[in-house]
């Protein structure tokens, strides 16, 4: 007997689609492409900074890995590592933690890139155009391992690179000021080899 592979015919479908598992699926032409875990250094990186950008915001409006997040192009949706969310969101992720694309952006995104070349490209040159598409006012890439955090701005519908941010440079958000650490206290505080 041949199985044959769930397919999707709208964003909408997948949205009522339950497997039973807590799995993170990617929604690839019609079909499920399962997100694989995180690598324990993106989730030490990822954390600090939950931990930094809660004190600015408050917990509720900073997600983790979790966040859904829906895009135009392929795959239709995406798992940031982190994602400051507007205060509006909070209410309406209630039942689903998935940003549809007809909610407002949120605030900000980060990405920390995972060793290997397909990764670099996913992080720095799809999801950013596909953030850019979405509206997302500021897309952070960290990338353990150049240890650099670049922080792009959405200037006249179109992401600038605002700050490579490395060694003693404090993290500054254009959204939320100034974070209490520089690029190089993440990196070594998560543990990161280059840092």
């Amino acid at each position: 007997m041949v199985q044959l592979k769930q397919r999707f015919q709208s964003f909408e479908d997948y949205l009522a689609y339950d497997d039973g598992t807590d799995n993170l699926y990617e929604l690839f032409n019609g079909e499920l492409i399962e997100v694989p875990p995180e690598s324990g250094l993106n989730v030490e990186i990822a954390t600090l900074l939950l931990l930094q950008l809660s004190r600015i915001v408050g917990y509720r409006q900073v997600r983790g890995h979790g966040l859904e997040l829906e895009v135009r192009g392929e795959p239709r949706n995406r798992y940031p590592d982190l994602t400051i969310l507007q205060e509006e969101h909070i209410e309406q992720l209630r039942q689903r933690n998935t940003l549809r694309i007809d909610m407002e952006p949120p605030m900000l995104v980060i990405e920390i890139v995972s060793p290997g070349e397909v990764q670099r490209n996913r992080d720095y040159i799809a999801k950013r155009l596909q953030y850019q598409d979405r509206g997302i006012p500021e897309y952070w890439i960290i990338d353990p391992q150049v240890s650099t955090v670049l922080v792009l701005d959405l200037v006249n519908g179109a992401y600038q690179e605002t700050a490579s941010l490395q060694g003693e440079d404090q993290l500054e958000s254009s959204q939320l000021g100034l974070l209490d650490i520089t690029a190089q206290g993440l990196f070594a505080a998560a543990g990161s080899p280059a840092g």
